[in-house]
């Protein structure tokens, strides 16, 4: 039951067709709206054009280990979510919280995942329509991450 209410807090607040975490939406949210909400970061990373505000340690946002939002630094908007969550989440949760398996043809209105592979050999479920890919620990079986970005309905995308 515990996991159920953690992933319920991971989960929330979630309109129809886009997937922010815990309010702040990739692709719309300012790096301010993070800060504001979470308070300062506990460690802030610049590389290139980008800024990776991180929180973990005492810092961490209930329910994680740590939680990364990568901004632009011209823009300030917030162009990824990288979450890592603190209970252990299998895939049947995940399955039951964000949509089935695609079916073969033609896409469904309503949410689904298509499985992948990274060049590491570790499994991924992409959820096109929410923007939205959960990566699996070794064991195939639990989650190591889930990874918010903007929207995008074409294959394969939907993950930087």
């Amino acid at each position: 039951m515990r996991t159920l209410a953690v992933v319920a807090v991971l989960i929330a607040a979630v309109p129809a067709m886009a997937k922010p975490w815990q309010g702040i939406e990739p692709g719309v949210s300012k790096r301010d709206e993070v800060t504001q909400k979470f308070g300062e970061p506990s460690r802030v990373v610049t590389n290139d054009n980008k800024e990776i505000i991180a929180y973990l340690g005492k810092e961490a946002i209930k329910g994680t280990t740590e939680a990364q939002f990568k901004v632009d630094k011209t823009t300030k908007i917030v162009e990824r979510i990288d979450v890592f969550p603190g209970p252990v989440i299998d895939k049947e949760t995940i399955e039951g919280s964000y949509g089935p398996a695609c079916p073969n043809g033609p896409a469904p209105a309503s949410p689904c995942f298509v499985k992948k592979v990274t060049d590491d050999f570790r499994t991924y479920y992409q959820y096109n329509k929410l923007g939205l890919a959960i990566f699996f620990k070794e064991d195939g079986k639990t989650v190591h991450s889930f990874i918010f970005t903007p929207v995008t309905t074409a294959p394969g995308k939907g993950t930087k």
